[in-house]
């Protein structure tokens, strides 16, 4: 699986769950935006979404899991987020 096939991926679960969700944005960061995931590599993806929900970040890591075939980090988009991350999604993220 490389980087254009998981954008595309992630491109239809935003359309199919941004309402549900409201997810505003959602993409990758780490090994797989640079496009060098290995097979036994995890995804990073970074999820803007309007009302963060523990629950509801657990519900879309499964639903992401299941469709790449993959293990899943997700991390939430956030003004006051660890600055190191940040500055890491900031230059490295691909948005679907």
């Amino acid at each position: 699986m490389d980087k254009k096939e998981i954008i595309r991926i992630l491109q239809s679960y935003k359309k199919e769950f941004s309402e549900q969700y409201g997810i505003q944005s959602i993409g990758i960061f780490g090994s797989a935006a640079r496009d060098e995931i290995r097979k036994d590599s995890d995804v990073d993806v970074v999820v803007h979404i309007s009302k963060p929900d523990l629950f509801m970040i657990v519900g879309i890591k499964n639903e992401l899991e299941e469709r790449l075939q993959r293990s899943v980090d997700i991390v939430t988009y956030r003004k006051n987020m660890n600055q190191f991350l940040k500055n890491k999604i900031d230059s490295e993220a691909v948005y679907a």
